[in-house]
């Protein structure tokens, strides 16, 4: 079963173009293509969790937070990656590309990572 991605709606969009360049069927979807543009934060992962997708952002300040609190409230939580905006694009597309594309979705489950992973 691939990965199921959702970025959140500040996630550059150049990291999510190149990932589609590299596999243009991987099922990558945005907040404001799914009506969730101004959700807060424990809302957006309530719909990640409801729809089994990994959460891409760069909100390293609130994200986090709230994905820890899902997790230590036994909530499901299947992911969250929190990328650095300031680092070079190409890397975060080989980074965020090799662990989507190289684990089972069950091994996010819970985990919240910070990218680039160096």
């Amino acid at each position: 079963m691939p990965q199921r991605i959702v970025a959140d709606e500040n996630f550059n969009g150049a990291i999510l173009r190149g990932l589609l360049r590299r596999q243009a069927d991987l099922d990558i979807v945005r907040v404001q293509d799914v009506g969730m543009v101004g959700a807060n934060d424990p809302r957006l992962l309530e719909w990640a969790a409801s729809q089994g997708r990994i959460l891409l952002t760069h909100d390293r300040a609130t994200m986090p937070y709230y994905a820890y609190r899902r997790i230590a409230g036994g909530e499901r939580m299947p992911g969250v990656f929190v990328g650095n905006d300031r680092s070079p694009i190409g890397l975060m597309i080989e980074e965020i590309f090799l662990m989507i594309t190289c684990a089972k979705p069950s091994e996010w489950d819970g985990m919240i990572v910070y990218l680039p992973l160096n």
